[in-house]
């Protein structure tokens, strides 16, 4: 059985920081492309960032560029994002996803419906 579960949500004020985690079980972890997608109410889901199977290649929104680090642990099977400065918009329920599929074009990978596996998503809110 498949399983990513994510952490670390929660309030932080505007300016502040945050780290989710994902941690996976039940898939040979290293072959997976790694993404991070954000939901906030009323709107769709959108990607944030995404990490090849090595560690060797990150990619990101423009929103989130410059703040946001996507990494992994192939060791302890985990995805993390570190999120600085954050702002009001950036609230949203933060989901982990994998895929195994490699594709050639980049943009395949911010669809959400081209990965294979989901977490159940954590609450981050950024309020004074």
């Amino acid at each position: 059985q498949v399983r990513l579960v994510e952490s670390g949500g929660g309030l932080v004020q505007p300016g502040g920081s945050l780290r989710l985690s994902c941690a996976a079980s039940g898939i040979i972890f290293s072959i997976y492309h790694m993404g991070w997608f954000r939901q906030a109410p009323g709107k769709e889901r959108q990607y944030v960032a995404r990490i090849s199977g090595s560690g060797d290649n990150t990619f990101y929104t423009d929103a989130v560029k410059g703040r946001f680090t996507i990494s992994r642990d192939n060791a302890k099977n985990t995805v993390y994002l570190q999120m600085n400065s954050l702002k009001a918009e950036d609230t949203a329920v933060y989901y982990c996803a994998a895929v195994a599929t490699s594709y050639s074009a980049s943009f395949v990978y911010t669809q959400p419906g081209n990965y294979d596996y989901w977490g159940q998503g954590t609450q981050v809110t950024v309020s004074s």
